[in-house]
């Protein structure tokens, strides 16, 4: 296991441009990683300064200040996720860290622009949570899924949301299994038509403004794993993006940082790193890409340290119909470079799903 100063380090130089790009300011970034020497000080002090936040947020909606109050919810609720983002120091402050990310974004969900409401779709014994969003002005508007990946969570999409709804494509962030509200009910798991299927047809029993045969799903990291699982078998998905997602889990395994690792033998609710290597040879696309015949866009970056180009390379041969968009300098997610994959992102599904 890396030291405890290794681990902060490499917090830092995973996580600043992925974090920056989806809303946490950089000067906090910058005071709270001056502020860490030691990994178990990560969370606390992230929980101070979304304290911070929050408590601005409860003043200005006092004030009746609703645009200033909503955006300080959701740094205030950014800054309790980034705090017990793949920490698991102490199992209580990151349990009560989820908690707070949730009950404090969903104080600004009815009150972004476009706003958002909360859904639920029953999910075997329990439901799979989600925030909908639809673009202005647009009538039974296509519907984007947004699938997170590890330890990523659905209030943390809000940056990626607006790219498709200023396009016209309504948005729903979703938990699944091992994900968000749904980490402590279920592992993570493979077979996402086991998720996306009673997602759709909860959507299809009760109207909810969007149109369902105009359907597309983006998946982020491990998303990019789940999405393409879920399309094999759930034709009503039109349209696929897979956002630096593997190829095969299992065969990067060996070059993960610590943390990461961490995140598998926690989310998969493995006892240690050698059963949850054992379980991410479940987490391929091998055998599963010759049937997702709708249209696919890989996006990936040259210079992913977690999941290497060529996995990106792999996909794309063997699904039928599936497209590369390779940025030599990305990093993972290419959140170095959001202003060129995002829009690239969005233009593509609009176009699938127009």
């Amino acid at each position: 296991m890396a030291p405890p100063a290794d681990r902060v380090r490499i917090a830092a130089s995973h996580w600043k441009p992925r974090f920056v790009a989806n809303g946490i300011d950089a000067n906090d970034f910058d005071r709270v990683l001056d502020e860490t020497s030691d990994w178990r000080d990560w969370a606390p002090n992230w929980r101070r300064v979304g304290d911070e936040h929050r408590g601005l947020a409860d003043a200005a909606a006092r004030a009746g200040q609703m645009v200033t109050a909503t955006e300080a919810y959701q740094r205030a609720a950014w800054c309790y996720h980034l705090g017990k983002f793949l920490w698991f120091e102490d199992e209580s402050l990151h349990d009560e860290l989820s908690k707070l990310t949730v009950a404090t974004y969903a104080k600004a969900v009815a009150h972004l622009d476009p706003s958002g409401e909360r859904v639920e779709a029953p999910f075997e014994s329990a439901v799979v949570p989600g925030i909908l969003r639809r673009p202005r002005g647009v009538e039974r508007a296509p519907l984007v899924i947004l699938v997170p990946g590890l330890d990523s969570v659905k209030e943390e999409l809000f940056a990626i949301e607006n790219e498709f709804l200023k396009r016209g494509l309504a948005t729903l962030s979703i938990d699944g299994p091992g994900q968000g509200e749904n980490a402590p009910r279920f592992p993570i798991r493979a077979d996402w038509a086991t998720v996306v299927t009673p997602l759709l047809d909860s959507l299809s029993a009760r109207d909810r403004g969007v149109d369902l045969g105009r359907v597309g799903l983006m998946g982020i990291s491990m998303g990019g794993i789940y999405g393409p699982h879920a399309a094999a078998k759930e034709k009503r998905l039109r349209a696929l993006v897979a956002l630096a997602g593997p190829y095969d889990l299992s065969e990067c395994w060996s070059a993960l940082n610590p943390l990461t690792k961490g995140g598998y033998v926690h989310y998969t609710k493995s006892q240690d790193e050698r059963e949850a290597f054992e379980r991410s040879k479940a987490l391929t696309l091998r055998g599963v890409l010759k049937d997702v015949l709708c249209p696919l866009l890989v996006i990936h970056g040259g210079r992913d340290r977690l999941f290497p180009p060529e996995q990106a390379e792999r996909i794309v041969r063997e699904a039928p119909n599936a497209t590369l968009l390779l940025y030599p300098e990305g990093n993972h997610v290419c959140n170095n470079i959001p202003y060129k994959y995002r829009p690239a992102m969005a233009d593509w599904m609009r176009e699938r799903l127009a």
